[in-house]
């Protein structure tokens, strides 16, 4: 289901509309529960300026979600024709942010590659992840936290699956470690990146929220002919239900190789979860 403005077939700067999916599942015994996502902003200038990610901000509070998520991909693509924002000038942007569960975050391929600091250093620090700690985002890479709603439910993240697969490496994530802590049978929810995860069949996460893909920036009815990733439209965008679990893939915010939208515009993502048969 989606809402807010009208779908514009071209899209160059980041104007988001809001996009809601509902998941009703009678094995959600908590209450109900509403995620905003923001996904893949990618911010730089002139295509997602500091000033769009305010405007975002202030969008996102306004939906009074009680989780706001970000996974992954604050920086831009290198590649892209744009001049990059400091991480900790992103971070500072999004402060504001609020939700009565917080706001957390992974980082995504970009926030690795396309880190100054990351290359400098062999990939030993991030500047991404070092703005977040100094903020009140929290950062789950490869961890747990548990979350008081109802009952309680884990949020678990993954690193990138993708972040250094240019240097052969098989990946960042360590879904061992996210898991540790998590009780067998705890509801839970998982945040990665990339969506690609998903075809694992982990049955430890009842629903997992990733971005990625842009919802493959171009969208010629529902061919998405430029998604990356391993199962191309499979899990390119929107729901997506296999063996009782439960994908979101937002289509993010921001842009990756070109500052293009073909019919894929950026968007917030709301995601509302409810008992239900």
């Amino acid at each position: 289901m989606t809402g807010g403005a009208a779908l514009r077939p071209l899209t160059m700067f980041s104007r988001p509309r809001i996009v809601r999916h509902e998941i009703a599942d009678p094995r959600w015994t908590l209450p109900d529960l509403t995620i905003a996502v923001l996904a893949d902003l990618h911010v730089c200038l002139p295509w997602t300026p500091l000033s769009a990610v305010e405007r975002i901000v202030t969008a996102t509070n306004a939906l009074r979600p009680d989780l706001i998520l970000i996974p992954g991909d604050f920086i831009a693509d290198r590649n892209l024709p744009a001049r990059s924002v400091p991480a900790a000038e992103i971070v500072a942007a999004l402060a504001p942010l609020e939700a009565p569960l917080g706001v957390a975050a992974v980082l995504g391929n970009h926030d690795w590659w396309d880190c100054r600091l990351s290359r400098r250093t062999g990939f030993a620090r991030n500047s991404v992840a070092e703005a977040l700690a100094a903020s009140a985002i929290r950062l789950l890479p490869n961890a747990a936290v548990r979350l008081d709603h109802g009952p309680g439910f884990w949020l678990v993240g993954i690193d990138s699956q993708r972040a250094l697969r240019r240097l052969g490496h098989p990946g960042l994530h360590d879904p061992g470690a996210a898991f540790a802590e998590v009780p067998a049978g705890a509801p839970a929810i998982l945040m990665a990146h990339e969506p690609d995860y998903f075809a694992e069949a982990d049955a430890r996460a009842f629903l997992q929220i990733s971005g990625h893909t842009h919802g493959g920036q171009v969208n010629l009815a529902r061919w998405r002919p430029l998604t990356p990733s391993a199962y191309r439209s499979r899990y390119a965008w929107g729901h997506i239900r296999e063996g009782g679990r439960h994908l979101i893939v937002s289509g993010g915010i921001g842009y990756s190789g070109i500052p293009l939208r073909v019919f894929q515009p950026p968007e917030i993502t709301l995601v509302s979860l409810r008992r239900g048969g």
